[in-house]
C-alpha cells in the first residue's frame, strides 16, 4: 500500500474513531469509581441526536455566534490535516507546518472565544477570559516541545526539518533506543498539554455543571443541536489530534507494513485515552491559580529537553 493510501485510511479512521476517545475516558473513569458508567459509543449517539435537533440562538447574537462552532470545526480538521498519522507524512506538509497546525487551532479557540463573548453573558465571558488566559501560557510550551522534535533529527543525523511529517518520521524512536534524557521529559510535557488543551482533569473538568468552576464548558452553554456537535466533534478531534503527538514520539515504526503500522498508532493513540482516564481518576481538579504553575513547570521541562538536544 502506497504512503498516500495509508495516510488516508489514517485520516479516515481519526476522523470516524475521535468521537471514541472520550467514550473511553469515561468508561475507564466508571470501572475505577466502581460503576457501569456511560456506553463508550456514547458520544456517537449525543453528536446524531444533536444533528437532528434545531439550535436555538438569542436575537442579541450576531452572525459570529453562529459562525464560531463551524470555523471551530474547520480549523480542527485542518490542523488534523497537517499532523502525520499512521507514520505516514501528510500530503500538505511543508517547512514550517508545525507553526501553521498550532496557530491554526488557537484560530479555532479565537472563533469559540468570539462566539462566546458575542453572548453577552458575564459566565460565558468569564470562561472565555480563562480559555484565552490558559492557551496563552500553553502556546509557548507547544512550540518549545516541537523545537526540541526537530533538534532531535539533526541530534540523530538526519536533517534538521521544521515540519511535522519529518518531526515523527524516525527521529524520537532513534532517540529512544540512545537513553537520550530529554526523550524522556517530552511525553511528560506533551501529556500535560493535551490535559490542557482539551480541558481535562486536574486542569478543567468536562462533567462539571458549576459555572464558577468551568473553563470550556461554560463558553457553550448557549449552543444548542447542530452547533453543539460541531463544538463537541472539534474537541475529540482536538484530544485525536494531541493523541497522535504523543503516539508519534512512544511507538517507533517497527512494521515494515504501513497499514499495521498505522494500525499499531491507533491502538498508542488508544491507549493514551486509557491513560487519560486514569489520571483523572486518581486525581482532583487544581485550583485555577495553580494551573500557570503547572504550565509553568511543563515550560521549564521543555526549555531545558530543548537545551539537552542542542547540547547533544
Amino acid at each position: 500500500m502506497s504512503a498516500f493510501a495509508t495516510y488516508c485510511c489514517s485520516l479516515i479512521a481519526a476522523l470516524v474513531l475521535a468521537p471514541l476517545l472520550p467514550g473511553i475516558i469515561n468508561r475507564v473513569k466508571a470501572k475505577y469509581a466502581g460503576r457501569q458508567g456511560k456506553p463508550v459509543l456514547q458520544l456517537y449517539y449525543d453528536l446524531a441526536k444533536l444533528l437532528r435537533k434545531g439550535a436555538v440562538i438569542s436575537e442579541t447574537t450576531t452572525w459570529v455566534f453562529a459562525a464560531g462552532p463551524t470555523l471551530s470545526l474547520a480549523t480542527t480538521a485542518v490542523a488534523l490535516l497537517l499532523l502525520p498519522l499512521g507514520g505516514a507524512a501528510s500530503p500538505l506538509a511543508f517547512q514550517g507546518d508545525f507553526l501553521l497546525a498550532a496557530y491554526i487551532l488557537g484560530l479555532g479557540r479565537f472563533f469559540l472565544i468570539l462566539a462566546a463573548l458575542d453572548t453577552g453573558s458575564a459566565f460565558e465571558g468569564m470562561g472565555a477570559s480563562r480559555e484565552a488566559a490558559y492557551s496563552a501560557l500553553a502556546e509557548p510550551v507547544i512550540f518549545l516541545c516541537f523545537l526540541c522534535l526537530a533538534g532531535l533529527g539533526s541530534a540523530e543525523q538526519m536533517p534538521m526539518s521544521l515540519s511535522l511529517s519529518s518531526m515523527f518520521a524516525g527521529a524520537p524512536a532513534l532517540a529512544w533506543t540512545g537513553s537520550r534524557p530529554e526523550v524522556f521529559l517530552l511525553p511528560l510535557v506533551i501529556f500535560l498539554l493535551l490535559l490542557v488543551e482539551n480541558c481535562r482533569i486536574p486542569i478543567d473538568d468536562p462533567n462539571t455543571h458549576l459555572e464558577l468552576t468551568m473553563i470550556h464548558e461554560v463558553m457553550i452553554l448557549d449552543h444548542s443541536g447542530p452547533d453543539l456537535a460541531f463544538i463537541h466533534y472539534a474537541a475529540a478531534l482536538k484530544l485525536w489530534f494531541f493523541s497522535a503527538l504523543l503516539a508519534g514520539i512512544l511507538v517507533p515504526s517497527v512494521c515494515a507494513d504501513p497499514l499495521a503500522q498505522a494500525g499499531l498508532n491507533i491502538l498508542a493513540i488508544l491507549a493514551v485515552a486509557v491513560a487519560v482516564g486514569v489520571t483523572e481518576s486518581v486525581m482532583a481538579r487544581v485550583r485555577l491559580f495553580r494551573i500557570s504553575h503547572l504550565l509553568g513547570g511543563a515550560g521549564m521541562l521543555a526549555a531545558l529537553s530543548l537545551i539537552l538536544t542542542l547540547m547533544r
